[in-house]
């Protein structure tokens, strides 16, 4: 008796779909007649969709399993598909480099969000009212982040300064306003409440000194003597 080994067998070229539906597409490809071919094909499409019911969330996802079928059989098969062939060239095109930022945040625990929204009130200059309110907002919103990355609370006067320097002193926070008040509150496992068992215990305890039955006084004097 022989016995077959993966490291004999062919390679498999999307592993994902298993070794049967390559096998599946090889057999495809052999087929002589197209409409066999498309209807086998499609056939394959289905299982593999099944296969994978990840692929479902992606955009275009049947163009996708019909570029698999291409690529699975080698760029061999010949088939009605819905989608333009793919060729094996376009496989070895590398995406282009996907530049990071290379900006420096000056205070990173308030993040690169809120210099933006400094530069958006600044930008405003018609309307004091709505200036401020923005000032306030981006104020408040400072302090939140202060308090989140440093687990600790932080003054006012510690805010506006950081805002005076964030916009290089064309903001300033109205006077006689106080900021929302944030706290770091750290949480505290809260212990288990083994009372309700506690009694649930006791009580079968009363109930088990008699067999389980509930315990009847005896109201007779006679019996009593």
């Amino acid at each position: 008796m022989s016995f077959e080994y993966n490291t004999t067998r062919n390679e498999l070229i999307l592993a994902e779909y298993g070794r049967n539906v390559q096998n599946m597409v090889k057999y495809i490809i052999e087929l002589p007649d197209l409409a066999e071919r498309n209807k086998y094909a499609q056939a394959v499409i289905d299982l593999m969709g099944f296969l994978n019911p990840h692929l479902r969330d992606v955009a275009d996802f049947k163009h996708k399993l019909w570029d698999h079928l291409h690529i699975i059989s080698g760029y061999k098969i010949d088939v009605d598909a819905p989608y333009p062939k793919p060729t094996p060239e376009a496989a070895l095109i590398k995406p282009e480099h996907i530049g990071y930022p290379q900006q420096r945040i000056k205070y990173k625990h308030y993040g690169k969000t809120v210099e933006v929204m400094i530069e958006k009130a600044k930008a405003v200059t018609d309307e004091p009212e709505k200036r401020a309110a923005m000032v306030q907002g981006i104020a408040n919103f400072m302090k939140m982040a202060y308090v989140t990355w440093n687990k600790d609370s932080v003054a006012d006067e510690t805010i506006i300064k950081n805002l005076r320097e964030l916009s290089n002193g064309e903001l300033e926070l109205a006077e006689n306003i106080n900021l929302n008040k944030v706290e770091f509150k750290p949480v505290v496992a809260r212990p288990a409440n083994n009372n309700r068992g506690r009694n649930n215990n006791n009580g079968k305890n009363r109930q088990g000194s008699n067999n389980g039955r509930p315990q009847q006084r005896n109201n007779n004097p006679k019996q009593r003597n």
